[in-house]
């Protein structure tokens, strides 16, 4: 099977322009799509930016101490990492891959 094409899309030129919420989740845009930016222990995490059940605004929601993020509509949790849903509904979260280089904070979109 063909490994899926990279697509590194810059969101910042440095993690400080990412204006994250007392929940440290932040709203941006990659490409076309808005998402979400996750931030747990020193780490940055790209999701969309509404829930898969309900359409709740995750960027609303809140990162729990287990560093799963947090719906605000009905509290359904996911895994920033791996976008599985961890309290049992059976949900899948879009997510994708992010890194901070010399040159920027990018996210990896793919095709």
């Amino acid at each position: 099977m063909p490994e899926k094409e990279q697509s590194w899309i810059r969101i910042a030129d440095h993690i400080c322009e990412i204006k994250f919420g007392v929940n440290n989740i932040a709203v941006t845009e990659a490409g076309d799509k808005e998402i979400c930016i996750g931030r747990f222990k020193d780490a940055l995490f790209a999701f969309a930016s509404k829930c898969p059940h309900a359409g709740g605004l995750l960027s609303e929601g809140c990162i729990n101490e287990a560093g799963n993020v947090v719906c605000p509509v009905h509290g359904y949790k996911f895994n920033m990492r791996t976008g599985y849903n961890v309290s049992g509904e059976g949900y899948y979260l879009k997510h994708w891959p992010v890194t901070i280089r010399a040159d920027g904070v990018f996210v990896d979109m793919g095709k």
